[in-house]
C-alpha cells in the first residue's frame, strides 16, 4: 500500500476507533510497528488531535475535537456548501455560531483564487434573507445536546403570564422567520409544548426528574403526539391576486408552517386562473387573535367570510385603532 492511502485510511481508522495501541494498527495494516509510530507522528503534524497514554493499559487516544478526513468537492459542490453555511450568518445565535464561522473561513482559505473571484461575485448576486433578530438565545445547544441525549432540563421561561418554571425534555430546536423555537415535552402539562428560545431566562439539569424514552419523537412528528384536544373552526377568506402573493411570500405561509402546532395545520392557498384565490381550512378557535392581526395587515387583499367569530374579532381591533387616533392626543 502506497504511504499516502495507508495515511489516508489510517486517518479514517484512528477517527472511528479513538482509542487504539500500535500493536492493533501494525496489526490491522500489516506494517511494523515502528512504521505505525512515523504514520501517528505524521497525522499528529497534519493535525489530528493525537494524545499518548502510557501504563500497562495505555495506548493512543484521539480528542473530543477529531479532525475528520479531507473529502474531494467539485468546484460547484464547493460553492454551494458555502453559500449554505453562507446563509446563517444573519442568525446573531446558533448552536454552533464559532464553529460555523471557522469552517467557513477554512472553506474559503483553501479554495484556488478563481472559485474564490466567482464566490465574491456570487455574494452580491444572491443571498438567503432571513430577518435578523437582536434577541438572545444563548441556551441552544443546551436544549440540542438534551434532545440527542434525552435529557431533562430545569427552566425559567418569560411567558405572556409572567415568569414560570417548567421541567421539559427538548425535542430538537428550530429556527423560522430569524426565531428560535424548541418544541419539548412539559412535566407539568404531561403534554408536549413549544418555547420561544429568547425567552428562556435560565437553564439547569433538572436534579430529579427522570426522562422519558422520546426517541421516536421528532422535529417533524411532535405536534401528532399532542394530547390536548384543541377546538376549531371553519376559515375561508377571499384573496385578491396581491393578496394571494402576500399570503404565498410574506408572514402566512412561514408562521403557519413552522407553527402549526399553536396554529393549526397549514391553509392552503387555491389560485384561479386571473390570480386570485381563496384559503379554506379549519383552524383552532384560541388563535382567532392572531388571525385577526394578520389579516387586518393585509387591508383590502383579504376578505374574511368566516368564521363569524374571527370577523367580530378584527372589528373589535379596528374600532380600538380608530378610538385611539380619534382622541385628542393625535389632534
Amino acid at each position: 500500500m502506497y504511504k499516502s492511502k495507508r495515511l489516508m485510511e489510517l486517518m479514517m481508522t484512528v477517527n472511528r476507533k479513538r482509542k487504539f495501541t500500535v500493536k492493533e494498527l501494525a496489526e490491522e495494516f500489516d506494517v511494523s510497528s515502528r512504521t505505525i509510530l512515523r504514520d501517528l507522528q505524521e497525522l499528529s503534524e497534519l493535525g489530528v488531535p493525537l494524545y499518548s497514554e502510557v501504563g500497562p493499559h495505555g495506548g493512543y487516544q484521539v480528542l473530543n475535537d477529531r479532525v475528520l478526513p479531507p473529502i474531494a468537492f467539485t468546484e460547484e459542490e464547493a460553492v454551494a456548501i458555502f453559500f449554505s453555511s453562507y446563509a446563517l450568518r444573519y442568525y446573531s445565535y446558533l448552536p454552533f455560531k464559532k464553529e460555523s464561522s471557522s469552517a467557513l473561513k477554512k472553506f474559503y482559505s483553501f479554495m484556488p483564487d478563481d472559485i474564490r473571484d466567482r464566490i465574491d461575485q456570487m455574494k452580491d448576486r444572491f443571498d438567503f434573507v432571513t430577518p435578523m433578530r437582536q434577541l438572545k438565545t444563548p441556551f441552544l445547544s443546551t436544549f440540542l445536546d438534551a434532545a440527542i441525549h434525552q435529557k431533562v432540563l430545569l427552566i425559567d421561561y418569560e411567558s405572556r403570564k409572567g415568569k414560570l418554571s417548567r421541567e421539559i425534555q427538548p425535542i430538537g430546536i428550530y429556527a423560522s422567520n430569524g426565531l428560535w423555537y424548541c418544541p419539548a415535552y412539559c412535566f407539568l402539562r404531561e403534554d408536549f409544548r413549544l418555547f420561544r428560545c429568547d425567552r428562556v431566562l435560565s437553564v439547569d439539569d433538572s436534579p430529579t426528574t427522570r426522562p422519558l424514552d422520546l426517541r421516536h419523537v421528532d422535529i417533524g412528528n411532535w405536534e401528532s403526539f399532542l394530547k390536548e384536544e384543541r377546538k376549531y373552526v371553519k376559515l375561508y377568506v377571499e384573496l385578491t391576486k396581491v393578496g394571494v402573493q402576500r399570503c404565498e411570500a410574506e408572514l402566512w405561509q412561514p408562521k403557519i408552517n413552522i407553527r402549526k402546532a399553536e396554529i393549526g395545520s397549514p391553509p392552503k392557498v387555491h389560485i384561479r386562473e386571473d390570480g386570485t384565490g381563496w384559503l379554506d381550512n379549519d383552524v383552532p378557535k384560541s388563535h382567532i387573535s392572531f388571525l385577526a392581526k394578520f389579516f387586518i395587515g393585509l387591508g383590502n387583499d383579504a376578505t374574511v367570510v368566516k368564521p363569524p367569530e374571527l370577523i367580530d374579532c378584527m372589528r373589535c381591533m379596528l374600532l380600538e385603532i380608530m378610538a385611539k387616533y380619534e382622541s385628542s392626543d393625535f389632534k
